[in-house]
């Protein structure tokens, strides 16, 4: 880890982490030789399905929420390079893509498969991300990661010792529904629900992949991709400085992944993907 050496922050220390929660989430969620999963044009989680689909030899079917726009954006043509099988829902279909009829049509069209959720949060996936704490030999009272469909945050809280605290930075706008999702991961992996964690819903900057002027201005100055770490990270130094954190308070900040495409490959702006809908929009996820 390193320390965030920025100023304002008085004798509250910040250490970054940098950790791929991508990867975590589907380190127990492999074996199967054939995964659908769901995401944006613009997913992490997509392009990480496809990555392991390649690297260990299982199909991959990407299912992307609204229409086909051709060409590629440089997100999923990576995926597409990798083998990976892209089909598209339209975005009032995409809402649906958690309830039995949707997954009943997708089987039927795709076979058998095995469906992990948009985002990659589910109970395995939690237990991936619970081994993150132990990973960290440095000191620290509180742990900050971004949340946008829960499973992190639900894992690290889950791993933490006695005496520490995550505290999760919410994406979406209208997000208050995620401390219910955080609680039903944690049941779901390990029967119980912790109450060492907190969501702050404050710094979302209008919603799922949107920003502002001040906001891409701060990522380009971490190197921080913008759309996750750079809201968690502007929060959490916002917070610091407002002295919400007590003196001496050591916070661990995990970055969940870096920009993609990386600096110096050109990029589509998110913006022109259309609004989000959905679960990563703030709509209620189904419940089982």
């Amino acid at each position: 880890m390193e320390e965030l050496l920025v100023p304002g922050l008085g004798s509250v220390r910040v250490y970054v982490k940098h950790d791929d929660n991508k990867a975590r989430k589907l380190a127990h969620n492999l074996g199967h030789a054939r995964v659908l999963t769901f995401g944006g044009a613009y997913s992490g989680h997509i392009r990480a399905v496809a990555a392991a689909g390649a690297r260990h030899g299982f199909e991959t079917i990407g299912v992307i929420r609204g229409e086909e726009r051709l060409p590629l954006n440089p997100s999923l043509a990576y995926a597409a390079s990798l083998g990976m099988t892209l089909t598209y829902l339209d975005r009032a279909a995409y809402r649906l893509k958690h309830t039995p009829d949707m997954q009943a049509r997708l089987r039927e069209r795709w076979g058998e498969v095995t469906i992990l959720p948009e985002g990659g949060s589910n109970a395995a996936a939690v237990r991936g991300c619970a081994e993150l704490p132990a990973e960290i030999a440095e000191d620290y009272d509180v742990i900050c990661c971004p949340v946008g469909t829960g499973g992190t945050l639900a894992g690290i809280s889950a791993g933490l010792p006695p005496g520490r605290r995550a505290i999760g930075f919410a994406v979406l706008k209208g997000a208050g529904f995620l401390a219910g999702e955080v609680a039903r991961l944690q049941r779901e992996a390990y029967g119980r629900v912790w109450d060492n964690w907190s969501i702050d819903l404050d710094y979302h900057f209008g919603g799922y992949a949107r920003s502002t002027p001040a906001l891409a201005a701060f990522a380009a100055e971490h190197g921080v991709e913008e759309v996750y770490v750079a809201k968690m990270l502007y929060g959490l130094l916002d917070r610091i400085r407002q002295g919400a954190f007590p003196a001496g308070t050591r916070v661990v900040a995990v970055v969940t992944g870096r920009p993609f495409p990386p600096v110096g490959q050109p990029s589509t702006p998110v913006a022109e993907c259309g609004e989000p809908t959905g679960f990563d929009s703030g709509d209620p996820r189904w419940r089982r």
